[in-house]
């Protein structure tokens, strides 16, 4: 059960005993009210220098990164994603939302700004070999090892500080988002191989949403 505490009654979602957020409640309403608020904006594809660099951090926690946050949401479901990162519509700022469910399917949707991922001690690396694809690189999917736990610091978009944490497909999420922000994707973590084989996997396909074209 939630508890109201002054971090979770300061920020945007509630916190639990243990100080992580309760991102699991009243999903529906809360993603709608973003995504409706928002406008859609077209999906940066990799090659663009903007998906390439470590972004900028969140410093000013006002309206216009509201605004952002609203379009991210937007932009996420005309894609038909599970999480976003502002790079990915061209915005070089350290922010990302997610509307993902966990292996246990339970539905996750919430904001993280200025994320760190924090080490996990050996007993808690348990790889997934799931596969995985990136809205930035459209119609594309390799297997790609990665935790099936994952938690982070960050802060929500009112600027107090938060905690999230997943594990299974959401861990997946929370990491390959992070990722991104930092100026990776995760066909960077793949074998070169694997990396050309997504490549063309992309090359042959058709996105299924707007994107913006690398002249």
């Amino acid at each position: 059960m939630a508890q109201d505490t002054a971090q979770g009654g300061n920020g945007v979602l509630p916190v639990d005993d243990e100080g992580y957020v309760v991102d699991t409640e009243d999903t529906e309403e809360r993603e709608t009210a973003y995504r409706e608020r928002g406008t859609s904006r077209p999906i940066t594809v990799v090659g663009n220098p903007v998906l390439h660099k470590e972004c900028k951090d969140v410093t000013a926690f006002d309206d216009e990164l509201a605004k952002l946050v609203d379009d991210m949401f937007a932009s996420q479901r005309t894609a038909q994603g599970v999480g976003l990162a502002a790079n990915q519509i061209g915005v070089d700022l350290k922010v990302f939302v997610y509307d993902c469910m966990d292996d246990e399917g339970v539905r996750h949707v919430g904001v993280v700004c200025n994320p760190v991922l924090q080490e996990l001690p050996a007993d808690r690396r348990v790889l997934d070999e799931s596969n995985e694809g990136c809205l930035s690189v459209p119609t594309a999917y390799a297997e790609l090892a990665r935790p099936d736990y994952a938690e982070l610091t960050g802060q929500d978009e009112k600027g107090e500080p938060i905690k999230v944490r997943g594990t299974g497909y959401f861990a997946r999420c929370l990491q390959h988002e992070t990722d991104h922000l930092y100026g990776y994707l995760y066909i960077d973590r793949l074998s070169k191989r694997d990396r050309k084989d997504a490549l063309r996997q992309m090359e042959e396909g058709t996105p299924r949403y707007p994107v913006v074209a690398n002249d």
